[in-house]
């Protein structure tokens, strides 16, 4: 679905963001794209949907680069970005204007959509809050069935029962010919939602693994003492006690904590590069 090979960027000459970055995505999968501040990962979006173009190596989307934006790659792909403008026209209209270029556009579903976020189809958007703006175009990225669907922070601006929805709605949407990307901050708003991890830092991706191969090969546990617990990986303390990753050696079932996961990747991360070598 997504291959970038070797890939190199700079908004400044002397200040590369990606230095030889590789990358595949399969359809099939929602991925969750973590990361710091600055580490990249809405320029990353960008290159895939060839809104920015790499200065050496390769990006190619269903094997077409991406920064020729053809027309048969742009009806397979949309990109909900975090900053974004939508016209001063209703939602109906909206759809009469775009939902064309996009062949296997469904507006049933995404009138569903729209009921599910109680989004009303005749209020202009420009009317609406911020939050209600990103559920409408939430609610046209899904209702396009593009194979590729990228998503930018968007759980921004959505309350607590928003988000909850939004939820739901990205995992009906998945299917065996779709790739779903998710960037985000608020990796907690991802539980149970993605599949697959990829985590960008120092100019390359230096995680990318299942959650399934996750759970298999560490254990997220509360303990009450550290020192009673061996092979600890990572540990943060909280007043339920200490939130732990150890080594997974006995087979055993856990549940994963991602934003736990993603700070053991930072701080300790040529331990839990050799844990999933």
């Amino acid at each position: 679905m997504v291959n970038i090979q070797s890939l190199t960027f700079s908004y400044q000459k002397k200040k590369p963001l990606f230095t030889g970055l590789n990358l595949q995505l399969e359809a099939g999968h929602i991925y969750g794209l973590l990361g710091k501040n600055g580490a990249g990962k809405s320029t990353l979006l960008k290159q895939i949907a060839g809104l920015l173009f790499p200065d050496s190596g390769t990006c190619e989307v269903m094997g077409r680069p991406s920064a020729l934006r053809q027309p048969a790659f742009l009806q397979e792909i949309f990109l909900v970005p975090e900053e974004f403008y939508l016209p001063k026209v209703t939602v109906k209209q909206y759809v009469k204007v775009y939902a064309p270029f996009y062949p296997r556009f469904d507006e049933t579903a995404f009138n569903s959509y729209l009921q599910e976020f109680d989004i009303p189809g005749s209020q202009r958007l420009t009317e609406m809050s911020y939050g209600q703006k990103k559920k409408v175009l939430i609610s046209f990225a899904l209702a396009t069935n593009t194979r590729l669907l990228i998503m930018d922070e968007p759980t921004n601006g959505l309350d607590i029962p928003s988000k909850s929805q939004f939820r739901k709605v990205i995992a009906a949407a998945v299917s065996e010919e779709k790739c779903i990307m998710i960037s985000t901050h608020q990796v907690r708003d991802l539980d149970n939602l993605i599949d697959s991890i990829v985590v960008i830092d120092a100019h390359q991706i230096i995680f990318r693994e299942e959650v399934q191969t996750v759970t298999e090969k560490l254990t997220f546990k509360t303990v009450s003492h550290l020192e009673d617990t061996p092979h600890i990986l990572y540990a943060d303390t909280s007043l339920r006690g200490h939130t732990v990753i150890t080594k997974n050696t006995g087979e055993e079932h856990s549940k994963m904590d991602m934003e736990l996961l993603f700070n053991a990747i930072l701080k300790n991360q040529s331990s839990i590069r050799e844990i999933f070598r």
